[in-house]
């Protein structure tokens, strides 16, 4: 019998700018929706351990970005400042006005930038696990950041995927999700996801100064221990955002896998009221 993919809530595919994208819809009726984008290299099932926890609390909608997971990509959208103005599209076509805005990995770049040029839209920011200048990155991504275009394009990706998750995740994850992996980044959709990352030489030196302009309470939510991002990315937006905490967890670069339970419940603690007690020159960590 083949192995079915856990319950994220209502999966389906919509057309938002121009291209097609895959989400996920639950939780509540009532509330500030929150908008999750998917890691890389997995997908909106990167989600599946803490999406019911945050739907007990609003609503939700979990998106796999362009070009990552099984959403369509298109070329002028892999960068933050590209996928910034992706993400605020995504929120007019959806019909929401205000969010809060949940950006792992390669999306806490895209909703930062994202905060900066809309302030109106963002309630809140959770981010953590991308890289916030270059010379901060380490591991893997440092030879991610520095590949020409086209380095993989002639590897199977899905391949290079399921290896990275394989050896970085903590705990095994489910058949069906590691294929969903797997076809996110078939073929040459990992050398295409990757021209994201390639953009951050040029565009993280630019994000850096606009940091101090973001407005809503942002969580910086990590693994204690990321080999690819260390703690200096994570001091770095501490350090520039007005109204910020930091949060650790134990775990890795994957920490919504690695530790998806406490992960869940310290968004659900944030969403559900933690943010509005972020005054305006709170800086900190827990």
């Amino acid at each position: 019998m083949a192995s079915v993919l856990p319950d994220i809530g209502e999966v389906s595919y919509l057309e938002i700018d121009g291209v097609n994208v895959r989400l996920a819809t639950g939780g509540r009726a009532d509330g500030i929706p929150v908008m999750l984008s998917s890691p890389w290299p997995e997908s909106i099932y990167a989600f599946r351990g803490i999406l019911s926890e945050i739907g007990s609390a609003a609503p939700y909608v979990a998106i796999d970005l362009p070009g990552f997971g099984m959403s369509q990509g298109r070329s002028d959208l892999m960068s933050p400042a590209g996928m910034a103005r992706f993400i605020v599209r995504a929120a007019w076509k959806l019909g929401i006005k205000r969010i809060h805005g949940v950006g792992p990995d390669v999306g806490a770049l895209a909703m930062l930038a994202a905060a900066v040029d809309r302030p109106d839209l963002f309630e809140s920011l959770v981010v953590g696990g991308g890289a916030t200048s270059v010379e901060l990155a380490a591991g893997g991504l440092v030879d991610l950041i520095a590949s020409p275009p086209g380095a993989f394009a002639e590897s199977q990706g899905g391949d290079l995927a399921v290896g990275f998750i394989g050896q970085s995740a903590a705990n095994p994850i489910p058949p069906a999700v590691m294929e969903d992996y797997w076809l996110s980044s078939s073929a040459s959709r990992f050398d295409e996801a990757a021209n994201f990352v390639r953009s951050y030489p040029e565009e993280l030196p630019i994000l850096k100064e606009q940091l101090s302009r973001i407005e809503a309470p942002v969580l910086v939510l990590a693994g204690r221990n990321d080999p690819l991002v260390p703690p200096s990315n994570r001091q770095l937006l501490v350090k520039h955002i007005k109204r910020s905490r930091q949060v650790l967890l134990d775990g890795g670069h994957l920490i919504w896998e690695d530790a998806a339970e406490q992960y869940g419940a310290t968004i659900k603690e944030w969403i559900s009221g933690a943010y509005s007690q972020l005054d305006q020159s709170a800086r900190g960590s827990g």
